[in-house]
């Protein structure tokens, strides 16, 4: 078998990150993997190329047509059995290069995007999302053969906006590498700590997200200022590379008091995210909506109790008063109430992270997502389209109605 895989850029985002790490298990059960990006970011922070196990290629050509046609030419001479689409841009250009081509076109469903929550970002306008819905929805109803989503939350999300048939939707989460991650061990923590400044009996909040509106590290700065007066001993590690909220969570910290100030790391990308988790007691997660919360599985690989907002996506990852606590997105007092009821009870976090740790063995090792994903490339190729008609359609390159 081989597959196409069809990506965004290489950011440190979820999706890449799991695109990364589930390649080289596909190639080691014997399929092939081509893997294109369609856009080279120069000088932002990537995955370079040292991270990556396989070639990767990128899109040449600057404009929307302009990929399209570069991207049949390479399905057109590699010969995809599968063109894996994901992330928006990625998804309409390859659902639209592979028309007219034999190859079966699979998009992972990764975030629930066209939610209304999505407006709380100031820097998404309500009519290029609404294009971007439509444009999204008819490639994905005419021009995709199957659906992958990482949790029920984001099929459902799809089904609603982009009006497509649930029966042609296989949930399958993400998973983490355990090996890339690591375990928690008493002189990792301690050494993470003092390369950080944090004294070894604090109590550490940690949060690992780029710094945009959707992850909601405004609401946790509010929530930590007013943790800070009571809890001298608590610290918080913010992680994640700089956004379009940066610049508001920098003056938001300026404004606290020094003595909540000197308590924050404002760490920007790191590729030692184990490390820090490992350093860390208590992970914090106030996103304001999400796909799965990849995060969050790190978290849970390194058997931290987790708080996070109320999320339904966030709601298959971590199981309420077991693995941690959720509560009403942005609301920053909520926040703070359940971080405080957590360090108030060290059996309490001791009972969530031995909990937390065996929810990622039990549903998102890596090995047992990547066998989910190989038996999902068997079933498209194998199976048959649900949506023969159109394929006929697309092979004689006629367009569906």
């Amino acid at each position: 078998m081989r597959v196409l895989h069809l990506i965004d850029s290489f950011l440190p985002g979820g999706a890449e990150r799991s695109l990364n790490e589930l390649v080289p298990r596909f190639e080691a059960a014997g399929v092939r993997c081509d893997v294109v990006a369609l856009t080279r970011l120069e000088g932002d922070v990537q995955i370079t190329e040292t991270e990556r196990s396989y070639e990767a290629r990128f899109c040449t050509a600057g404009t929307g047509p302009g990929r399209v046609a570069q991207l049949r030419r390479i399905i057109r001479t590699e010969r995809p059995d599968v063109v894996h689409t994901t992330l928006f841009r990625s998804d309409v250009h390859g659902r639209l290069a592979a028309w007219g081509t034999p190859a079966r076109v699979l998009t992972s469903l990764v975030n629930t995007s066209y939610e209304p929550a999505r407006l709380a970002d100031p820097n998404v306008r309500r009519s290029r999302l609404v294009a971007a819905r439509e444009l999204d929805g008819w490639t994905a109803r005419h021009l995709t053969d199957h659906f992958h989503a990482i949790t029920h939350a984001a099929a459902d999300s799809a089904v609603r906006h982009l009006r497509i048939d649930p029966a042609r939707i296989t949930v399958i989460p993400r998973g983490r590498d355990e090996a890339r991650l690591g375990r928690p061990d008493p002189k990792r923590r301690a050494s993470v700590r003092a390369a950080l400044g944090v004294p070894l009996d604090a109590t550490v909040l940690c949060t690992v997200g780029r710094q945009d509106p959707q992850k909601g590290h405004d609401v946790l700065l509010d929530a930590f200022e007013r943790l800070a007066s009571t809890h001298p001993e608590v610290w918080l590690l913010v992680v994640g590379r700089a956004g379009h909220a940066s610049a508001r969570l920098e003056a938001q910290l300026s404004r606290s008091p020094a003595s909540t100030r000197e308590r924050v790391r404002l760490l920007g990308h790191r590729r030692d995210v184990g490390d820090l988790l490992a350093a860390s007691d208590l992970f914090v997660f106030p996103s304001r909506y999400e796909g799965l919360g990849g995060a969050v599985v790190e978290a849970l690989a390194l058997a931290l109790p987790v708080v996070a907002s109320d999320l339904p996506a966030l709601r298959e990852v971590v199981t309420p008063d077991r693995e941690g606590l959720l509560v009403p997105p942005g609301d920053p007092v909520a926040l703070a109430v359940a971080v405080e009821a957590l360090l108030a009870s060290p059996e309490r976090r001791a009972a969530m992270s031995a909990a937390a740790r065996r929810r990622f063995e039990q549903a998102f090792s890596l090995e047992r997502v990547a066998a989910a994903m190989l038996a999902l490339y068997e079933r498209i190729v194998t199976a048959g389209s649900p949506r023969s008609v159109d394929r006929d359609r697309r092979r004689s390159g006629r367009a569906p109605g």
